[in-house]
Parts: structure tokens; C-alpha cells; sequence
């Protein structure tokens, strides 16, 4: 009897050491697995270079708010929480995608800015122009600013949007299909010119804007489909910030074959237009090849999807002529 007494309890001491054994193990493995999951977190954080310095991109991305750059998120399939707004100006060419989204004021004032709960905020590397600072809106959200060459570049804009949205893949693809799209389209434009010249004039009010050929779209139909520019354009040189009117009495002296009157309906520069003797004179106007178009917003606009519109918009009349 105390023979098997013995050996109960000595088999019992074995189990227990046994058992605190596992459990150490298992301990020690949780432990390393647990460190393995904080390097892997760590290692999986992706940081971008900005304005303000190095920038952590946040890992659960959802409600973003990009003003003025609504479309390089549409490009990428991002709908934003807020889209950007002067009053009751909007990018219109945008309105298909966003006509349900609600306006946010272009300078960004942190009570409507809160009202929309960002997960992430996209400004452009020119703080001045908004309402807040720095640190106002990063206590709101996570908030990146462009570097001054992605605030001027929907190229970089598309990159830099895709690695802090997940979206890289869309991003690439956006930017090929845009390059196939130009690549097509100078080649029909080529062939419907024949080296004829193109202009942009933006009518609003009783005022007149001349394109200069790297003025917002023109940039695309001048730099890259390679149409010939006027020697009136060319005259202008380079866009400055500043785009100061025109008279009529300099626009007689506009020598393009095709011209796009960017004018809303009801505009009053078109009826002038129409009415003076000066412009009659010019040689589109006398051939009958000005054309209106009532939705200037993506003219006015560099973005992929508004560069787009806008070869969609020229070949439409030009080669269709």
C-alpha cells in the first residue's frame, strides 16, 4: 500500500512538471508570435515624404476629403465624404459621380470639416489659402500636405493618392489608359487637321480669356496631342497665376482655324461676340467653326478625367467635321 502510495505521487509531481512545461512553451510561443505580429505590423506601415515631413499612412482609410482634388480620387474609384466648392460654383464635369456628395468650402473651415468626419485630409501644399492650420486639421484627421510638385502635377497627384489610399494598381492603370487615349487621339486629330490651329477663349460676364498653350487644357491639346498652336497663343507665352482678360480688340487679331467658346448658357460674351464686326473678321468665325461649349468646368481643370473630357470634347466636333 505505500508502495503504490509512492508511485501515485510520483506520477502526479511528473504530470505537473509536464504541465508547467506546456504551458511555458505555449507562453513563449504567444510571446514570439505576439512580437512577430508587432514586426510585421511595423514593417507593413507604409510613410510617404510631404510638405510637412514624413507621413504615416493611416491603416484603416474610409471617409476622405481632398478639396479641389475630387478628381484623382474619382480616377482611382475613391469617393469623397466633401467635395470642393466656391459658393455654389462646383466642378461640374464631376457632378455624374458626385451629385449626392455634399459641398465643402474651398477653404476648408474646421466646423464643416468636422461635420464630415474624415479619416484622412489631402491638402495642397499652400496652407495660406485655408481656414486652419497644421496642426488644426491634424487634430481632426490624419492629414497629409502635397509637396508643391503633386499640388501641380494630376500625374503625381495619381501616384502619390494612390500609395496613400491602397489604390497603386488604379493608379497605374489610370495613367496608361490616359497615354493610349492620347496616343489615339493625336493621330485622328493629326489626320482631321491637317496642321490646322486650335484656340480656347473662356467667356464669362462680358469678359474674354485666351488660352495660353499651357493653360489648363490647352496644355493637353497643344503639349500633348501636339496640335498647332496660333501665332496669337503663342504671342502670350507662358500661364502666369494671374489670367487676365483679353480685349476684343486684340481677340481680332486671333488667327486660329477652330475655336471653343467655353461659355454657360446665357452667357453674355457670347452675344457680344456675335455682334461685333471684329470678331466676325477672324477666320473662324468666318469659316463658321466656333464652336460653344457650355460646360467650361473641365476646360478650366487639369485632371486625368477632365483631360479626357476634354480630347473627347475636341474630338467630337473636330473629328467629326
Amino acid at each position: 500500500m505505500k508502495s503504490y502510495k509512492t508511485f501515485y505521487g510520483l506520477g502526479l509531481l511528473v504530470i505537473s512538471i509536464l504541465l508547467l512545461a506546456l504551458t511555458a512553451c505555449g507562453s513563449d510561443d504567444e510571446t514570439e508570435q505576439d512580437e512577430t505580429n508587432d514586426t510585421k505590423n511595423e514593417s507593413d506601415s507604409i510613410t510617404l515624404d510631404s510638405e510637412m515631413g514624413e507621413f504615416t499612412v493611416p491603416s484603416e482609410i474610409d471617409r476622405v476629403i481632398a478639396p479641389y482634388h475630387e478628381d484623382a480620387l474619382l480616377a482611382l474609384g475613391v469617393t469623397p465624404v466633401a467635395k470642393w466648392a466656391i459658393g455654389e460654383s462646383i466642378q461640374d464635369y464631376l457632378e455624374t459621380d458626385l451629385q449626392d456628395i455634399p459641398p465643402i468650402e474651398w477653404n476648408m473651415p474646421l466646423e464643416q470639416v468636422l461635420q464630415h468626419e474624415p479619416d484622412l485630409i489631402i491638402l495642397e501644399h499652400n496652407l495660406d489659402s485655408y481656414e486652419g492650420t497644421y496642426d488644426d486639421y491634424n487634430k481632426i484627421a490624419p492629414t497629409y500636405v502635397m509637396k508643391e510638385e503633386t499640388t501641380t502635377s494630376w500625374r503625381n497627384q495619381l501616384e502619390v493618392f494612390g500609395t496613400l489610399l491602397g489604390k497603386e494598381t488604379e493608379a497605374e492603370e489610370a495613367l496608361a489608359n490616359y497615354e493610349d487615349k492620347v496616343a489615339t487621339a493625336s493621330k485622328e486629330l493629326e489626320e482631321a487637321l491637317n496642321g490646322e490651329t486650335i484656340a480656347a477663349i473662356w467667356a464669362t460676364g462680358d469678359e474674354f480669356f485666351l488660352f495660353e498653350k499651357d493653360r489648363h487644357s490647352m496644355d493637353v491639346i497643344y503639349n500633348e496631342l501636339g496640335v498647332n498652336v496660333p501665332s496669337l497663343v503663342e504671342s502670350l507665352g507662358e500661364a502666369e497665376a494671374q489670367w487676365n482678360p483679353i480685349s476684343l480688340e486684340k481677340l481680332s487679331e486671333l488667327d486660329a482655324d477652330h475655336v471653343f467658346l467655353l461659355a454657360e448658357e446665357g452667357e453674355q460674351g457670347v452675344d457680344t461676340l456675335e455682334n461685333s464686326s471684329v470678331w466676325k473678321n477672324t477666320p473662324a468665325a468666318q469659316n463658321d467653326q466656333v464652336y460653344i461649349m457650355e460646360d467650361p468646368s473641365n476646360w478650366t481643370n487639369k485632371g486625368v478625367i477632365a483631360s479626357e473630357k476634354t480630347i473627347d470634347a475636341v474630338l467630337d466636333v473636330i473629328g467629326n467635321e
